[in-house]
């Protein structure tokens, strides 16, 4: 039984209703003397303590994705050999409807021989009578850490956010892709190591999947990035290097954009992964990278945009920056960004159509 499978967390919130039940029968019919009653109520009451205690841990880790798995729990994942990784490949990966709106595909990538989860919603637009030609601009979305794709869907208001855009305007139907950031539980920051192609696996795997099985545009200028926190420092660094999949990426309180040391311990590999070294090597390149924090985000500072804007100075890559007054690194604020971050994407990306 899987760690983050509904059916999991049903079974323990049946044995804790087991427990409880079970304790308040027996707890006058013990029998013996008391020195041997009150020791068993003690452990039948640590019982209920620890089956609830379960069922909380269970829905908090199922809500923020903190563990994908028992390996990744117990620390026995096998994290040098991602080869090992195991999933149906692109040809086979079959997506399932869920009852929010959403499809799911669980597939192994070619690129990155890397496995993990994908969930993607169509705009309403797109199911429209005669839009069957209709070709439409895709928005990955990326994820923190820890975090998993529901966390969009569970605490970051999509894509009900988003549909709220477009019905004033402001905003284009996107398909919306949110994919897992890092497969099997090990974080590079969407960086390729040589242990784990993670970058591979964002920017070739999963656009594969998405362009082989929606009506997508075609052109980097229908291929865009929003993320938040860790997902956001992807977000800034994925179009830059892969100009030709993606034209665009917003990214709301970004991890440190020179890099962070305790995800990617050699210095070399660090620096040629971050933004701010890709962006001054970026040359007369065709993309927009929209940057937002708030001035009270200590992990995500003010002075780290404007260092970011003044590097990217004379490169081409078209810079925004946003810094609001208040705010925390959690979704409340980077739900308040949405509307200048997507309406900037919408402005960057080309609208549906039924060309390229």
């Amino acid at each position: 039984m899987e760690l983050t499978s509904t059916s999991f967390l049903v079974t323990l919130i049946a044995v804790t209703a087991l427990a409880m039940l079970a304790a308040l029968l027996l707890w006058n019919r013990i029998p013996g003397p008391g020195w041997v009653r009150w020791p068993a109520r003690v452990l039948m009451i640590g019982l209920c303590q620890l089956t609830s205690i379960a069922v909380i841990a269970t829905w908090i880790n199922g809500s923020y994705g903190l563990y994908s798995s028992w390996n990744d729990l117990l620390g026995t994942e096998n994290v040098q050999n991602s080869s090992a990784m195991t999933g149906p490949p692109l040809g086979r990966a079959k997506f399932t409807q869920g009852g929010d709106g959403t499809q799911t595909a669980y597939f192994r990538g070619s690129h990155s021989k890397l496995a993990g989860q994908v969930i993607v919603w169509t705009p309403p637009e797109y199911r429209a009578p005669g839009a069957e030609k209709r070709r439409f601009p895709v928005l990955m979305l990326l994820h923190g850490y820890p975090g998993s794709p529901r966390t969009w869907i569970d605490l970051g208001n999509m894509p009900g956010a988003l549909e709220q855009l477009v019905r004033l305007g402001a905003a284009h139907p996107f398909i919306l892709v949110i994919p897992e950031i890092y497969p099997g539980g090990v974080n590079t920051d969407c960086s390729n190591t040589p242990t784990r192609k993670v970058a591979g696996w964002l920017a070739e795997d999963v656009p594969d999947l998405v362009a082989k099985n929606f009506r997508t545009l075609r052109e980097p200028s229908g291929w865009g990035v929003l993320g938040v926190s860790t997902g956001a420092f992807c977000a800034a660094k994925l179009p830059l290097q892969y100009p030709k999949v993606f034209r665009a990426g917003a990214a709301l309180d970004p991890d440190p954009l020179a890099g962070d040391p305790e995800v990617l311990a050699d210095p070399a590999l660090r620096e040629r992964n971050s933004p701010l070294w890709l962006v001054r090597q970026a040359k007369r390149a065709d993309i927009g990278l929209f940057l937002a924090t708030s001035a009270q985000d200590k992990d995500s500072p003010p002075q780290q945009l404007e260092a970011f804007s003044r590097a990217a100075a004379g490169s081409g890559v078209r810079v925004r920056t946003l810094v609001r007054p208040a705010g925390g690194h959690n979704f409340q604020t980077w739900t308040g960004m949405y509307p200048e971050a997507l309406g900037w994407l919408s402005t960057e990306l080309a609208p549906p159509g039924d060309g390229r």
